[in-house]
């Protein structure tokens, strides 16, 4: 586990009509230990990897709602109790859940079906195009991390 990292199972209510599951509430105190700053939706076409990202103050709550991807993280914060530390967490069709990754938390995406995925994104702050709050890396070789497939 890294420190400061939730992940959340949603909790879906379906009927004869369709379904419905909330993402993120504003009084959700897990969810919203730092505010609202804007939502995005990203997609992915299959075997794609977008990483590594890594931000100094932006919080990020991220929900795959189409697809099914891997969620990959390395705690790169000075003085965290877990500095190093790797997680992976999949996402999606077969296991949807709201992940909640800190500022300072290396992360990336995968998608690991055959379908272009679909995650939403309940972010910190709003995108400011003039200071970006990112840094970027490669996502292969960079980060001691393997996007391979883990067979068991």
């Amino acid at each position: 586990m890294i420190d400061g990292v939730l992940v959340r199972p949603l909790h879906w209510h379906s009927d004869q009509r369709g379904s419905l599951a909330e993402l993120v509430r504003a009084d959700d105190p897990e969810l919203m230990v730092v505010p609202f700053g804007q939502v995005y939706v990203t997609t992915l076409y299959p075997g794609v990897v977008k990483a590594w990202h890594l931000h100094a103050r932006q919080w990020d709550r991220m929900v795959c709602l189409r697809g099914r991807v891997l969620l990959g993280l390395v705690d790169g914060r000075e003085g965290s109790p877990t500095r190093g530390a790797q997680m992976r967490i999949p996402m999606g069709d077969r296991n949807f859940v709201v992940a909640r990754i800190p500022a300072g938390v290396w992360h990336g995406l995968k998608n690991i079906a055959d379908e272009e995925a679909m995650v939403v994104n309940v972010v910190s702050q709003p995108y400011d195009a003039a200071n970006p709050d990112e840094q970027r890396m490669a996502p292969h070789g960079a980060l001691p991390f393997d996007w391979a497939r883990q067979d068991g």
